[in-house]
């Protein structure tokens, strides 16, 4: 048996405004939607997307997602221009870091809803 991971799923309370994120900021295409209900995005090999959260989760305050996740983005290059290309359309996000033992860069981020997400940037050997 084969088996292989090809989806994410987020729950949202405002899903326009996720997917739009990641549309404008990311680039990701649309595969389909149900508008603010359910939308998936093309992400590289995976798909993201994004499911309304249950009416008992729904909020009139601004939602902030509780999670242990992180979705992590490889990028081919230039991780300081791209962060500041994001940070210049309001995106959050943390300084760029590096550790030991790992040749790579990374950089923290969130989405609107709070969803953390990393950058990260191989470094040649």
């Amino acid at each position: 048996m084969q088996i292989a991971l090809y989806r994410i799923i987020l729950f949202g309370q405002n899903i326009t405004k996720l997917k739009d994120f990641y549309v404008e900021n990311f680039g990701f295409s649309l595969v389909e939607e149900t508008e603010d209900q359910w939308v998936v995005l093309k992400a590289g090999a995976m798909e993201l997307a994004f499911h309304k959260i249950g009416e008992a989760y729904q909020t009139t305050e601004e939602f902030k997602a509780v999670s242990n996740t992180k979705l992590v983005f490889k990028i081919g290059s230039d991780l300081a221009g791209l962060r500041e290309q994001l940070i210049g359309n309001g995106v959050l996000l943390g300084e760029i870091k590096s550790f030991a033992g790992i040749n790579a860069l990374f950089c923290d981020g969130e989405d609107p809803e709070g969803n953390m997400f990393q950058l990260e940037q191989r470094l040649g050997l």
